[in-house]
């Protein structure tokens, strides 16, 4: 329990970081799964264009700090490919 004015403070404000990050946490997944749905869809043209979109869902939210950059360039990498392989 937070005793000190301080404390009572930092856990606010740990709670109200919590929440907007689990919400940037759910916009990636979110990005993410709306290029492989474009793609297992056949549509090489609408698959392109949500994945340009997604990558900068991707890099905005690693620039935050919420993933790795690593993360979200690996996830990126695989869309991308997935994107390029299709026929």
């Amino acid at each position: 329990m937070a005793n000190s004015a301080q404390a009572r403070k930092r856990a606010r404000q740990s709670l109200k970081n919590r929440a907007h990050n689990a919400s940037l946490r759910t916009a990636f997944r979110t990005a993410v799964k709306k290029v492989l749905k474009a793609v297992e869809a056949g549509d090489k043209a609408a698959a392109q264009v949500v994945y340009q979109e997604s990558v900068k869902v991707l890099d905005r939210i690693a620039d935050k700090g919420v993933f790795h950059k690593n993360k979200a360039a690996r996830h990126k990498s695989r869309l991308s490919a997935k994107v390029k392989a299709m026929a």
